[in-house]
């Protein structure tokens, strides 16, 4: 069977476009701060800014552009240029083959809840299985409050993130990753939820505390289809509801 390759792209364009409305629409990115790659046909498709950049909320397929391993664009492409902090993708791509797709967002009360000196500690159970889960393995901290723009400091945040999908950047923000953009976009809203849980209950007086080891124990793994496949659903779903959708491809 014949493999269309350039419908291929146009769906994958899609598919990260519309993941960079969603993070905007759910306030983890602010204006136009924010990115999504993936990899793709031996390089790497990533959202890049344009001369009429209008921000994450409005971004279109036609934003979502093919670099090399490096980070380079594949063609000039009518002023577009990649993200100053395109080493955040290349750098975790390169060092972690089990990754396929980058995420990188400004989540405010992510942001608010490290500076804080508060942990994204497992705290929540069945509210939200996937963050407990991911609290209860440790999410690392990068501690430089830099733009991560250089090579060198993208080995940087590869070592602070080890291991693990997720890392929170000290006065920065967050990065997560995943095997498909559903994945790190639900790993994003749900460390963004687990963040602001905590700040709110921190807000009466005290910091909640850790579940009991016992009940996280009992947290199943409800797999990709329920904890990505259906949240990406219900908030593609949000967007048209919003008319923030964008028209599937051709």
């Amino acid at each position: 069977m014949t493999v269309d390759r350039s419908a291929q792209l146009r769906s994958k364009q899609h598919e990260i476009a519309t993941a960079c409305r969603i993070a905007a629409y759910r306030g983890l990115c602010e204006d136009v701060l924010g990115h999504i790659s993936s990899r793709h046909d031996g390089g790497l498709l990533v959202r890049c800014r344009g001369r009429e950049e209008s921000g994450l909320l409005f971004t279109r397929p036609d934003d979502v552009l093919m670099t090399d391993g490096d980070g380079r664009l594949a063609e000039a492409d009518d002023g577009y240029s990649v993200p100053n902090e395109i080493h955040i993708h290349t750098e975790i791509l390169n060092a972690r083959p089990d990754v396929d797709v980058v995420l990188h967002a400004h989540p405010p009360a992510v942001v608010a809840l490290d500076l804080a000196g508060l942990e994204l500690a497992p705290v929540v159970g069945a509210y939200n299985i996937p963050a407990s889960r991911m609290a209860r393995d440790g999410i690392p901290v990068y501690p430089r409050s830099v733009l991560v723009n250089t090579p060198e400091l993208g080995r940087e945040l590869v070592a602070a993130l080890g291991q693990k999908s997720v890392c929170v950047l000290r006065g920065h923000g967050l990065v997560t990753t995943g095997g498909t953009v559903a994945e790190a976009l639900s790993r994003a809203l749900n460390v963004d939820a687990l963040a602001r849980m905590i700040l709110k209950a921190a807000s009466t007086g005290d910091a909640p505390v850790s579940l009991p080891e016992a009940d996280l124990t009992q947290l199943p793994n409800l797999g990709s289809g329920f904890n990505d496949e259906q949240i990406w659903r219900f908030q593609a779903a949000c967007l048209a509801a919003a008319g923030l959708a964008i028209p599937d491809p051709d």
